[in-house]
């Protein structure tokens, strides 16, 4: 059963084939068996998951089916959730437990979907390699033995939907934290459009580069996953009022996007960074694919992309600096007591936050003092407006664009980056948070050591659907088999 994919699993329960209980229980019964092993949950919730369950069936014999109902879902550790333990994967909020639910967490809820846990990540969202977890990093299943990455910050949920421990999950994309980890885990993982869907409830990390969104093993179950996911949120201040329209034109299968004379820009500025041979490789056959199927390719410069990486790692780590203020030990969370109340924040804060998240912390802190706003925020912010400025040029010569999603392929959890290192890591992908533009990645194939790699498509704001029809395209042409049991060696 944990072989299916979203919409297959969805026709073996509306035509009774299986049961929403038989299902979880497969899940569960695999999260007994490997999770300890992969470390991609942080809390399981079994009562809850056969609850939820037990009413999905409930609902398919009375005719009362929602979209997603009975479908097994794992939830990234940083969506908040009503009476269940939300650590943002952090000492600080090691025991709290939320008394309100996020909007997008409710919304999967109100589809039908089956609560299976929450999911490891890096600490507060922030880092590329699921290491900076308080509760240890989460191992990829392609490869086990090499105890490699799933890719970070949403490491949790690519390693459970990879290995079969969820069917779907939901992640968050700040710099490339739903794309890498889906692209070097096999997966399809969708950054819609900022906005799209909510990020009320959602433990923030920077509030304008935050994405929620889908992490599925096809398109199709991305596509359906992120219909519920987006709408609008009257709650949340950025949410977007043409969200609640793109929601209802995410219909599964989605409907042939024809390639004939669509053009496709390749940004010019990324040819001169240097990826593996494999990832040169499999690129030049997917742009085949794309050729031979019509589609014209073009070659398109946004000039000051890879400036993206620095202006990112300004304006993220000031966002953090402000939202992670709130963690002060006052009123929930992890409390040091000290000599008196300043000593009291400071021994929280240095006993609470890991040391990635105190490096950020540190530098936004010191980007946004009086001597550094105007020299570093400010300029990172006049730099973020031109990348978007060039965005909007270059689609006035194509229809979307495709890039690499990352240098290479996961490499083992014992390699320690430096902090530069993991920084660079979202080269390729950190550009469409700073302007909100939609992209998905999308398995290109593997490398001659059998690693998957990824591709990512994206598109003009609010353009999440022809992104998505595109990736379909992709996803056809690598034909990868990415079912848990193949990629376990089962």
């Amino acid at each position: 059963m944990i072989d299916l994919t979203l919409t297959q699993a969805l026709k073996k329960l509306q035509s009774r084939e299986i049961s929403a209980t038989e299902l979880t229980r497969a899940y569960l019964d695999r999260i007994e068996k490997f999770g300890k092993e992969l470390n991609c949950y942080i809390t399981v919730t079994p009562e809850r998951a056969l609850a939820d369950a037990a009413e999905s069936d409930r609902r398919y014999a009375n005719g009362t089916a929602r979209p997603l109902e009975g479908i097994p879902l794992g939830m990234k550790d940083l969506f908040s959730t009503k009476g269940i333990r939300t650590t943002a994967a952090s000492r600080i909020l090691e025991n709290f437990i939320p008394e309100y639910e996020s909007t997008v967490s409710q919304k999967l809820a109100d589809a039908g979907c089956v609560l299976l846990g929450k999911l490891n990540l890096d600490e507060f969202a922030m880092g590329s390699t699921g290491t900076t977890s308080y509760f240890g990093p989460a191992i990829s299943p392609w490869k086990l033995s090499e105890k490699l990455t799933p890719g970070g910050s949403s490491s949790g949920p690519t390693s459970a939907v990879a290995s079969g421990l969820a069917l779907i999950a939901t992640g968050t994309d700040t710099g490339g934290s739903i794309r890498f980890p889906a692209a070097i885990t096999g997966l399809v993982g969708m950054k819609p459009t900022y906005g799209l869907c909510s990020r009320w409830g959602c433990v923030a990390f920077a509030s304008s580069l935050d994405h929620p969104g889908p992490i599925a093993r096809t398109v199709d179950d991305a596509a359906l996953m992120l219909s519920v996911m987006a709408g609008h949120d009257p709650k949340e201040s950025t949410s977007a009022s043409q969200a609640d329209e793109i929601a209802a034109s995410l219909k599964a299968p989605l409907t042939p996007l024809p390639l004939k004379g669509l053009k496709i820009g390749v940004v010019k500025e990324f040819n001169d960074v240097e990826i593996c041979e494999d990832m040169k490789s499999l690129w030049m056959d997917r742009i085949k694919d794309l050729k031979d199927s019509g589609a014209e390719i073009i070659e398109v410069s946004i000039p000051n992309i890879i400036d993206g990486l620095a202006v990112y790692y300004v304006i993220g780590p000031a966002e953090a600096s402000s939202n992670l203020a709130r963690y002060d030990g006052m009123r929930y969370g992890l409390r040091v007591p000290g000599k008196d109340l300043v000593d009291t924040y400071k021994k929280t804060r240095t006993a609470g936050f890991g040391e990635e998240v105190q490096r950020r912390i540190i530098v936004g802190t010191a980007v946004l003092s009086s001597e550094s706003y105007e020299v570093y925020f400010m300029q990172a912010a006049k730099v973020r407006r031109m990348i978007a400025d060039s965005f909007d040029a270059a689609f006035g010569q194509c229809d979307l664009m495709l890039c690499p999603v990352s240098a290479g392929p996961a490499f083992p959890v014992a390699n320690k980056l430096t902090p530069l290192e993991d920084y660079a890591l979202d080269l390729f992908t950190g550009a469409m948070n700073l302007t909100g533009l939609p992209a998905c990645a999308v398995p290109a194939g593997l490398t001659k050591d059998g690693l998957p790699l990824g591709v990512q498509v994206v598109g003009r704001k609010f353009d999440d659907l022809r992104v998505l029809q595109l990736a379909k395209h992709l996803e056809t042409f690598t034909a990868l088999d990415n079912r848990p049991t193949t990629v376990m060696g089962e």
